[in-house]
């Protein structure tokens, strides 16, 4: 199962991306905007949300761990993403209230569109939180063409 630790800055979600690119090879290239898109807004929402008391005297950045790898899933083959970070409590599927997308962009509350891009476009996602991490699953599925 590859997996890397990255810095949490947004300086570092193009590294993060790269890494995912190149686990998802030429194969299924196709499946790597989903992949990216997603996985991306959940990094912003860490980088900018997870680690609010950081101190200006800490030594050791902020980091998120990502992995990867290829299940089957009820019978299907996905494609499952994994991030770990340190920062505070936080399940974006649950706390993030749904945005409603019936109203005009100008009538909407700021916030929640990004979450909910991720709901749709993935097939799974959960979270789990314990011994002082969060760690939110996604999974695509793999359409063979």
């Amino acid at each position: 199962m590859p997996e890397q630790t990255f810095t949490a800055s947004m300086d570092f979600i193009p590294k993060a991306m790269d890494f995912l690119r190149s686990q998802l090879g030429e194969k299924h290239a196709a499946l790597a905007s989903h992949v990216e898109l997603a996985v991306e807004e959940l990094l912003i929402n860490i980088v900018n949300y997870a680690y609010p008391d950081i101190s200006a005297k800490q030594t050791d950045p902020p980091v998120f761990l990502l992995g990867c790898r290829w299940v089957n899933l009820d019978g299907e083959d996905q494609f499952g993403v994994w991030i770990k970070d340190w920062g505070r409590p936080f399940d974006p599927f649950r706390q993030i209230a749904t945005p409603d997308t019936s109203l005009s962009v100008e009538e909407r509350e700021i916030g929640g569109l990004g979450v909910h891009l991720v709901k749709h476009i993935t097939s799974h996602y959960a979270y789990s939180g314990s011994d002082g991490s969060n760690t939110v699953e996604v999974y695509f599925s793999v359409h063979e063409d």
